[in-house]
């Protein structure tokens, strides 16, 4: 029997049985992790990190070509952080100024909010802010954060000479991240600290004066990194595609197993299944490994304004991104007209991942590679409900971001769910959900309670 003539649920048991005995997620990203260190764009390991995936991808049968994109680097080189003259533990966050030397007051705001700037008027101006990573205790439930670049946003538009930011996580963890909402260096230092210090800080600052004194120093500069493609051509629907993506890059402090090893190297082992099992696919597959996503979503953002350069954005009829995705647990999609078809393929799931879950939602959301695409209105389509090792999370961007944490069962779930998704997606007569126009773009974003964040990013244009 022809693969074309097997029903869905015999597709789904071949996939299964593939990636069960054959899959190199697991095997591949443990390899990475040891022999190439972190993946930070820009950098020689960022280098040889896309050409690993490269030649991966060609191991499997794929061509490969690089899309290759300049943008405002940024790499660290030395932090000294003082408060009363006592050492403090911390790391810069990402677009933080090449040389600064300066002292400054520190003011408690609290969670950084702006209702938090409005409360004290003008205190703020040529103080250093110092603010909660996370939402404080006590914060009521249904206030959402914001992210550490919208904070630091509105520490520079208040007047602030810096800020400090501690982390949430308890065991002396030290975060990174970008702390520019426009991928361009800031005008302020952006600083991380451990919980630990950070709620000793904060004591003291409710008894009485803090000096903090900072001594940092980054490179900065025009960099470049590159996207990953590989393409599996359609065999009848020439003029359609779907996108999955994940990113490759990570952050410098570990490895970046979870944050995004799990999920690009997943993405390269679902086109290792697609091919092996030479998958039918009546609209061209598109696998992409994003760079360039931990400062700013350069490489997504680059590869759209591309598509839309092109045109060849109206080709792609559904996005899927894989970031921190491991042992998933339901489908979703930003589109309630999605949400049939994706409970039918998670009846089908759950005859070979039994907790699957069969509640599926539409939602939007920010800060990985599917925003470039969502905010052009092509529709999102992917996991969610991921099951981490207990720990893994507090460790998102972290000193601790390593392989430890990475379960192959997370794995090689993820390329079954993934590769049967593309399956039934590549080849549907018609997928039910089309572009949204850009009144739809404005409403989604607005019910999902966006416009605040986008707005400070910059990325309002309605």
């Amino acid at each position: 029997m022809s693969l074309s003539a097997q029903t869905n649920q015999q597709v789904l048991d071949l996939i299964n049985k593939e990636v069960q005995q054959n899959s190199e997620a697991y095997q591949q990203l443990k390899k990475a992790t040891e022999t190439i260190g972190h993946r930070a764009t820009g950098t020689e390991n960022g280098r040889i990190a896309e050409e690993y995936a490269a030649n991966l991808l060609r191991s499997y049968g794929y061509d490969v070509s690089f899309q290759e994109f300049t943008f405002s680097g940024w790499n660290r080189k030395s932090l000294d952080l003082k408060i009363n003259n006592q050492p403090i533990k911390a790391v810069a966050l990402a677009h933080s100024p090449a040389n600064v030397n300066l002292s400054g007051e520190l003011i408690d705001l609290g969670n950084g909010f702006e209702e938090d700037y409005k409360k004290i008027g003008d205190k703020v101006k040529g103080k250093i802010v110092f603010a909660a990573l996370g939402l404080l205790d006590g914060t009521p439930k249904e206030i959402e954060n914001l992210h550490r670049s919208e904070k630091t946003a509105l520490a520079e538009k208040y007047g602030a000479k810096g800020i400090i930011l501690f982390n949430r996580p308890a065991g002396g963890i030290l975060l990174t991240g970008t702390a520019s909402v426009t991928g361009e260096i800031i005008k302020i230092p952006a600083i991380n600290i451990s919980l630990e210090d950070g709620l000793k800080i904060k004591e003291n600052l409710s008894k009485g004066k803090e000096i903090a004194k900072i001594e940092m120093k980054n490179d900065v500069g025009q960099m470049k990194g590159r996207n990953i493609i590989a393409k599996k051509i359609g065999s009848k629907i020439l003029d359609e595609k779907i996108v999955l993506g994940g990113h490759l890059d990570s952050w410098d402090l570990a490895t970046g197993a979870i944050d995004n090893g799990v999920g690009s190297f997943s993405v390269m082992d679902i086109a290792r299944t697609y091919k092996k099992l030479n998958l039918q696919n009546d609209r061209t597959i598109e696998f992409v490994l994003f760079m360039g996503e931990e400062v700013g979503l350069v490489g997504s953002k680059y590869y759209v304004n591309q598509a839309l350069k092109d045109g060849s954005i109206n080709q792609i009829k559904a996005m899927s991104n894989m970031d921190m995705t491991t042992n998933p647990k339901s489908y979703y999609s930003t589109m309630e007209s999605n949400l049939p078809i994706l409970t039918d393929y998670a009846n089908d799931v759950q005859k070979v991942i039994p907790d699957f879950k069969l509640k599926i939602f539409a939602s939007v959301d920010l800060h990985s590679d599917h925003q470039p695409f969502m905010l052009q209105g092509v529709p999102i389509i992917g996991l969610s409900d991921s099951q981490f090792t207990k720990g893994a999370l507090n460790c998102y961007h972290a000193n601790c971001d390593t392989f430890d944490y990475v379960e192959e069962i997370g794995l090689k779930n993820n390329v079954i769910l993934e590769t049967y998704l593309l399956y039934r997606l590549s080849n549907l007569k018609e997928i039910p959900s089309k572009h949204w126009d850009e009144q739809e773009i404005k409403e989604a974003l607005i019910k999902g309670n966006l416009e605040t964040p986008l707005r400070i990013s910059g990325d309002w244009r309605w």
